[in-house]
């Protein structure tokens, strides 16, 4: 995608010629997905992927990498939800209200005390546009960077391919599929907190997470 650029021109944000770039990811993911998906279900992806972030994300420069993540991993989840992509891991999916500080955390901190034992995926129900930076910082203490990370919407089909979903204050959003394991974690909203209540919530969600590895028959390191 070396003939994409970042726009900088006044009424152009984001991607300088965005059709060339949504053409290019799609046949990039129709050729990841050969066989699984119609290039049409790949094309809807894209493109509603590249609307949700182009809406909330913060760092225009950014996009592309972010558009194709978040469309290939979309893919990926519902391939796995279909079955038609075999998963022989747990799959848990952290929901907050703003996916920039709590469900951030918990995917951070899963990911790396299971290591990779579990897949693991985070959204929010209303997207900020960037994470908070007191949870990145207080993340960079314990050695976890998320400068990488950004909110995602939440989508159906994240939802669909997770095991466990875990809500984090974000009330009835989040739908109910039966065969799946649902737990509310009562933890305070970092946005406005202090460093020292950052680290709090931090703390707490490892508290959580060693748990819920424990009842998964996962050994947390």
């Amino acid at each position: 995608m070396d003939q994409l650029e970042v726009g900088t021109r006044r009424g152009l944000p984001g991607i300088t010629y965005p059709e060339r770039f949504l053409h290019a990811l799609t046949d990039e993911l129709s050729a990841d997905f050969h066989g699984i998906f119609a290039s049409e279900t790949i094309e809807r992806y894209v493109l509603e992927s590249y609307t949700a972030l182009l809406r909330t994300s913060a760092v225009k420069a950014h996009l592309v990498t972010r558009v194709t993540r978040f469309a290939k991993d979309r893919l990926h989840a519902l391939a796995e939800a279909k079955g038609a992509i075999a998963q022989d891991r747990p799959s848990v999916l952290f929901v907050c209200v703003q996916n920039a500080g709590r469900s951030q955390m918990a995917a951070a901190i899963a990911a790396e005390r299971s290591s990779g034992r579990l897949v693991v995926r985070s959204a929010g129900s209303m997207p900020a546009t960037s994470l908070n930076p007191a949870v990145v910082s207080a993340m960079a203490e314990i050695g976890l960077d998320l400068t990488g990370e950004f909110p995602k919407p939440l989508t159906d089909d994240v939802v669909r391919a997770a095991d466990v979903v875990v809500t984090m204050g974000c009330g009835d959003a989040c739908p109910i599929y039966p065969g799946k394991h649902y737990e509310d974690w009562q933890l305070d909203d970092p946005e406005h907190a202090t460093p020292e209540d950052v680290r709090r919530v931090r703390d707490e969600i490892t508290v959580h997470v060693d748990r819920m590895l424990d009842q998964l028959g996962i050994a947390s390191v």
